[in-house]
């Protein structure tokens, strides 16, 4: 896997008031979105663990990375990436109205996925209870409450959601035990990534219907239908 240089380089209050970190990085280190790059300080030798980085705007010279990162990065700090690691989003030429639904607590991680969107021309329709100030004008915004209602009008229905809240997703769409999902969906679980999957510690497992599945290799995005939830 390669492994490139990287920089913090700037932190800012993102759209959705979460803190948000300018990596900068050649540009085979930014992440499509969905992906993550595994990311070590090497001033902090004695940190256990790597930290995931996920992209939530690529610009020149890197890109703007969603929370969480540990407090002692501060701009000048530098960076070994590694990656990009795990499974992203994919976004069929066929999908024409993209539907975002941010359960978790900042629509930053789907944000590349909308832009890329809009970018094909898709009607983008975001579902979140965060503020979003700013945000370009061709994305509609909804809350959250509203997704229910909507689930018949997207060909594709993007989620970021906490893993622990897997079990509870269908009450969170609205659905019935029995009902199923009237689009096609997929799933970004956010849940801690402690190897980057170089050990397969289990810590990251998810149910799937063939068995376990580690999200830090075979995610963190999956197909909602392959899920059990």
């Amino acid at each position: 896997m390669a492994t490139y240089p990287g920089r913090v380089s700037e932190v800012r209050l993102g759209l959705g008031g979460e803190l948000q970190a300018l990596i900068a990085c050649p540009p085979a280190a930014v992440p499509p979105a969905g992906r993550y790059m595994s990311a070590r300080a090497p001033a902090e030798a004695d940190a256990p663990l790597a930290t995931p980085l996920f992209l939530t705007q690529p610009v020149q010279g890197g890109f703007w990375a969603a929370s969480p990162w540990p407090p002692s990065w501060i701009p000048g700090t530098e960076l070994v990436l590694r990656g990009p690691l795990g499974r992203g989003f994919d976004l069929p030429q066929s999908v024409s109205r993209l539907a975002l639904a941010a359960l978790g607590a900042s629509p930053a991680r789907l944000l590349p996925l909308a832009l890329a969107a809009v970018e094909r021309n898709c009607a983008v329709t975001l579902f979140t209870t965060a503020p979003l100030p700013g945000l370009a004008s061709n994305i509609e915004i909804f809350p959250l409450d509203a997704l229910g209602e909507a689930l018949s009008w997207p060909d594709l229905l993007a989620i970021d959601l906490p893993l622990e809240r897997l079990p509870s997703l269908r009450t969170l769409l609205g659905l019935s035990a029995t009902q199923l999902l009237p689009c096609s969906a997929q799933v970004l679980l956010d849940t801690p990534l402690p190897c980057a999957g170089i050990g397969e510690c289990g810590a990251c497992a998810v149910p799937s219907r063939r068995g376990t599945r580690l999200a830090c290799v075979d995610g963190p995005v999956f197909s909602l239908e392959g899920l059990e939830w």
